[in-house]
Formats: C-alpha cells, sequence, structure tokens
C-alpha cells in the first residue's frame, strides 16, 4: 500500500509519521511528476486552505486530483483537507465547510468524542478548525462535538475538522486504511 500525502504546506510530516507507525509506505506531492506515481490513497493534510488552493492551482494539481478523487481515489482530509474537498472547493464531496469556525489560533482546543465506525474517546485536536454546516443527501455524519458537525464520510472520502496525525490515536487512519483494501 501506498499513499501520497500532499506536501505543499500544513501538516503532512504528521500524516506521514502516522502512517509509518502503521507499516504504510508514503511520499509527498509537490508538484505534478509526484502525483503521478502509483498511490492507492491521498491524504489532504491541515494548514491553510486558501493557500492550498492557491498552489494546487498554479502547480497544475488541482484537475489531476480532483478527476482522480472523482474517479475513486480513496482519500482523507483534516483540517484544510475538509475545506479543500467541499463543494466550494475541490467540489468533490457534497459538504459545505465553515472556515475557522472557533476562532483563530486562541480558539483552539482538544477533547475526545465518539466516531461512528471507528471507536469511543478519540483525542480531538481541533487547530482554527472548520466544522461541516451542511451535508447532501450521500454524506454521513460520523462525529459532531457541541452539534455541529466535525468528521463525515462520502463513498471513499473521509473528513475530519479536527487533527487525528497530532495525537497518539492510529484509529482514523485504521479506518480510512480500511476502505483502501
Amino acid at each position: 500500500m501506498r499513499i501520497a500525502v500532499l506536501a505543499l504546506q500544513g501538516a503532512f510530516i504528521e500524516h506521514e509519521r502516522m502512517l509509518s507507525r502503521l507499516g504504510v509506505e508514503t511520499f509527498e506531492v509537490r508538484q505534478l511528476s509526484d502525483w503521478q506515481q502509483p498511490k492507492d490513497g491521498l491524504i489532504l493534510p491541515g494548514g491553510e486552505s486558501t493557500t492550498m488552493m492557491r498552489l494546487l492551482k498554479d502547480l497544475q494539481l488541482l484537475e489531476p486530483i480532483r478527476d482522480a478523487i472523482r474517479g475513486g481515489l480513496p482519500v482523507m482530509g483534516t483540517c484544510a483537507g475538509l475545506i479543500l474537498l467541499d463543494r466550494k472547493h475541490l467540489g468533490t464531496m457534497d459538504i459545505v465547510a465553515e472556515r475557522n469556525a472557533y476562532g483563530r489560533q486562541l480558539g483552539s482546543f482538544h477533547t475526545e468524542g465518539d466516531v461512528a465506525h471507528v471507536g469511543s474517546q478519540l483525542p480531538m485536536t481541533f487547530i482554527r478548525a472548520p466544522y461541516i454546516k451542511e451535508v447532501g443527501p450521500e454524506v454521513e455524519v460520523l462525529a459532531e462535538i457541541d452539534g455541529r458537525i466535525v468528521a463525515a464520510r462520502q463513498q471513499r472520502q473521509i473528513v475530519s475538522a479536527f487533527h487525528p496525525e497530532l495525537d497518539s490515536d492510529t484509529r482514523l487512519h485504521k479506518y480510512f486504511l480500511a476502505g483502501l483494501r
């Protein structure tokens, strides 16, 4: 199994470390030639979604990534990665994200919550996090915190508003990887 990790900016190294702990090979996507390597899935990490979208366009990665996801490539998006997949950005997932929903950096927090199909009491680290304010009929809500949707799935796309790569719990990554088999 080989997972591409978008490495334009943000928390990509932490995802690579998490996947390495699970025995999964990763490679970084920084340009179109990287993207053209064989892959079984894609991680879109946290970071700054506006910057990431601009870089995806400038590096001519936007359309190839969108086409691959629409073609069934499994993808996990965390925080900014969630935003990238929504209707207003890549448009591959039928969700609308509310950016910086928990405020600025000082509004960051840590909690635990239940995630459907994954488990209970998952550690959840929110850093300038979004939440999902609207879902389409084919989207399954996986988790809510204080009435706000913070994790969801649509076909082979999984998103979380929190950063599972910043905690030691591997369950959400394992859930993503199980969908690749």
